[in-house]
């Protein structure tokens, strides 16, 4: 018998359990680079932008950002790729609350791209040599 905050989906304690949310974050991460184009594309973005992040002169609070903002990109389309999981899985028939789901996700990926730009525009462009005046 199951404990009350047992459910079929537990798998107890300890390690047993960080083994086996490890197991699942990676079949996550798996799927999505399988099944989602925009998040490859954003992963082979990000891979691009890594080394600058860690080739430019800045300082460690600047460099934490332009490394946070590549990890929210990510992030933010994993969560919109669950969301348009559980949308399909729901019903493949359009309902405008199922297009709404989507598009807010859509909305919540564009806005990590949009802050990246800007967080890397603010840092980096001040770098940039300047002509004379």
């Amino acid at each position: 018998m199951t404990s009350p905050k047992e459910t079929p989906f537990t798998t107890g304690s300890g390690l047993n359990r960080l083994v086996s949310a490890a197991r699942n974050s990676w079949r996550g991460l798996s799927c999505a680079w399988r099944l989602e184009a925009a998040f490859r594309q954003e992963v082979l973005l990000a891979l691009v932008l890594l080394p600058i992040a860690l080739a430019v002169p800045v300082g460690a609070a600047e460099r934490g950002l332009l490394l946070l903002t590549l990890g929210l990109v990510l992030v933010v389309e994993l969560l919109n790729s669950a969301v348009e999981a559980v949308v399909d899985r729901i019903s493949l028939e359009r309902h405008d609350l199922s297009g709404r789901a989507k598009d807010l996700g859509s909305g919540a990926v564009l806005l990590a791209l949009l802050t990246l730009v800007a967080v890397w525009g603010v840092i980096l462009l001040p770098l940039l040599p300047h002509p004379a005046a």
